[in-house]
């Protein structure tokens, strides 16, 4: 359950971005505490993608403050934060599929360590990577394949690899572009329970297009609109307001606007 008198581990407040002459994102306010899932949708064009590029350091803000643990990091660059805690996945696969699972996982602790990717490393440094890799793998309810050849896995594999490869890098909270893209449903059953499993010790911003699954794992949701939020609290109320039926939801049947089964 969440802690209101907790701080947030990661809050933009009237986050912003222009490009040009066009507003992209519209002074976006949105925090995510430990233990919770913060699930970020709306269609295509809405500002999704450019937030979490602002949140994760790929993308300078135009105006407005990110705090990460109650420090002042707008402006930093990725590299900076991804040391400083937060982690990303993509909504492309972002692994090395000639190498193993393990060794992606290794790569992805060395960068956190600020060292070259390599694969040969002094002793004590390769005992630490392959701990966290091996931690990580475990987390991510892929340890039995850890030796396998990455371009041998399932698609859903791949997308739990990618998970994996940021648990390596230990961070705070845990940024997921569209974790549960091109998934089957035995697929997406699986990483919504990977997701419940690692709200245990994280904080979560989701952005994801899949709605049965988003109202199934968020404990908030935030609504965007070209480039505004028009919406945000938790499921139910999402499930209720009536702008966002119109703004997003009214393209899903009734019973997945209300959570009623068939």
């Amino acid at each position: 359950m969440i802690d209101p008198l907790v701080p947030p581990v990661l809050q933009a407040e009237r986050l912003t971005r222009r490009f040009g002459g066009l507003l992209a994102v519209n002074e976006v306010d949105l925090s995510v505490g430990l233990h919770e899932i913060h699930a970020v949708i709306g269609t295509n064009g809405a500002g999704k993608s450019t937030l979490i590029n602002m949140l994760s350091g790929e993308l300078p803000p135009s105006s407005g403050r990110l705090q990460l643990q109650g420090e002042d990091v707008t402006g930093w660059d990725q590299p900076r934060l991804a040391r400083s805690g937060i982690g990303r996945s993509y909504q492309r696969n972002n692994i090395f599929l000639p190498l193993t699972v393990r060794e992606n996982c290794r790569l992805a602790a060395q960068s956190r360590a600020q060292r070259a990717w390599r694969l040969w490393e002094p002793a004590q440094s390769c005992r630490t990577s392959r701990a966290l890799a091996d931690e990580a793998l475990e987390r991510a309810g892929l340890a039995v394949h850890a030796d396998r050849v990455a371009s041998e896995l399932a698609h859903g594999q791949k997308r739990q690899l990618e998970v994996a490869m940021c648990l390596a890098t230990q961070p705070v909270a845990l940024l997921l572009d569209e974790p549960l893209a091109g998934m089957g449903a035995e697929e997406s059953s699986r990483m919504l329970e990977l997701l419940r499993g690692l709200r245990d010790e994280h904080a979560i911003v989701l952005v994801e297009h899949d709605m049965e699954a988003v109202f199934a794992v968020a404990d908030r949701i935030t609504v965007m609109v070209n480039g505004s939020v028009i919406a945000s609290g938790e499921p139910a109320d999402i499930r209720a307001n009536r702008e966002v039926q119109l703004a997003y939801l009214g393209e899903m049947d009734d019973a997945a606007i209300t959570g009623d089964a068939a």
